[in-house]
């Protein structure tokens, strides 16, 4: 990391400077009976100089350590990824999902896995009305009520716009100033930033952008605020260390101690088609691809998480894919054969019933008559 190197640099030249010091104001040591005594040399012009520039050098040094503010970079960007191998699959699966935060009914839906300094786990599914998400974290229980930066946010990210790019949030080259829907156009991504900290299930944020400087909530732009805009997602949020899974309110106290070990879990739900006329929600199509990425934030030792400290499972984008319906499980199709069979069976017995009765029925009714003269 480069404020690394420049505090390393910083505390050599400090190191560096005081060893100067010592070795020109007191060159040698002897022990007497006071004790030992550091006898001072005079200062030359050359030494003074070299202070100085060591001093000024110091000073500016330290100047350079200051925080990397979010999205300021250096250098060109490069990104080594395998974009093939980063797929969530969204398969259809109607009527299993409870958006209650807890991962019990996710248990049997295969998920992807990322890295993300340790691990995340992203699961989906769709209904044919509805795409569900689940992001499962392992780490310590942190919660900090009113302060949504000392706990725990993740967010979702989509493209929209065929040219928005994942790195600077869409691409767009314009300014905060200079941003609007027709000098970005085509760089538009949904933004979908989930945080566990204000209240007991959190704020959720429906908002898009366009590059970091350029980010509005749903409904709102540079323009002005549009009525037609709409937070259609919902979300939950929970923690394997909570005692209990009922729904419990504030006063309850459902919540862990801090610190304790177990793995977080946050759980979506959105429209697969809004009502967005204005490119700032992503619509998903089943039987076709979207992009996403997902990023996390977690505080370290007690303080804020920054913007711009988060971890992402990519560099790139991953790829979402929407399963069609027809897709069926085992058993599914198991049962499905065998209601098959047995309706066939059923159909067979009823045409045999069927030709025996007509055969009956049309069969000719003949009497025998007996002569007179035989009675």
């Amino acid at each position: 990391m480069a404020i690394e190197r420049i505090l390393a640099t910083n505390f050599l030249l400090l190191s560096a400077t005081l060893f100067h010091w010592s070795a020109n104001e007191c060159y040698y040591k002897q022990n007497n009976k006071n004790g030992n005594t550091c006898f001072y040399n005079d200062f030359s012009t050359s030494t003074m100089v070299v202070r100085f520039l060591l001093l000024a050098f110091l000073v500016f040094g330290f100047g350079l350590t200051r925080r990397v503010n979010s999205h300021e970079e250096s250098g060109e960007w490069s990104c080594v990824s395998n974009s093939k191998e980063m797929h969530i699959q969204a398969d259809f699966k109607p009527g299993i999902i409870t958006l209650d935060g807890c991962a019990d009914d996710w248990e049997d839906i295969d998920g992807s896995e990322f890295s993300l300094h340790g691990k995340m786990t992203v699961k989906a599914l769709h209904d044919g009305n509805s795409v569900f998400f689940l992001l499962q974290v392992d780490g310590n229980y942190v919660y900090s009520k009113g302060d949504i930066k000392k706990s725990p946010s993740v967010a979702l990210m989509f493209q929209i716009g065929d040219n928005a790019t994942y790195h600077n949030m869409g691409g767009c080259k314009e300014q905060k100033g200079s941003c609007t829907n027709k000098t970005c156009k085509g760089h538009e991504v949904d933004l979908m930033l989930y945080g566990g900290g204000d209240s007991s299930f959190g704020p959720l944020v429906d908002a898009y952008a366009w590059n970091p400087h350029c980010r509005y909530l749903n409904g709102m732009g540079p323009s002005g605020n549009h009525s037609s805009g709409q937070n259609n997602w919902k979300g939950a949020w929970w923690h394997s260390s909570f005692a209990d899974n009922s729904g419990f309110v504030e006063e309850d106290s459902p919540y862990s101690k801090g610190g304790e070990k177990g793995t977080y879990y946050f759980e979506f739900a959105r429209p697969l088609r809004t009502m967005d006329r204005l490119q700032q929600d992503v619509q998903f199509t089943i039987d076709w691809s979207s992009k996403m990425s997902v990023a996390f934030w977690y505080p370290v030792d007690g303080k804020q998480w920054v913007g711009s400290g988060h971890y992402t499972i990519n560099c790139d984008w991953a790829s979402l894919d929407i399963a069609f319906g027809s897709i069926l499980t085992d058993a599914s199709r198991s049962g499905w054969d065998m209601a098959s069979a047995f309706a066939l069976l059923f159909s067979v017995a009823a045409l045999c019933i069927a030709i025996f009765v007509s055969y009956h029925v049309s069969r000719p009714n003949t009497v025998k008559f007996a002569p007179v003269e035989n009675l």
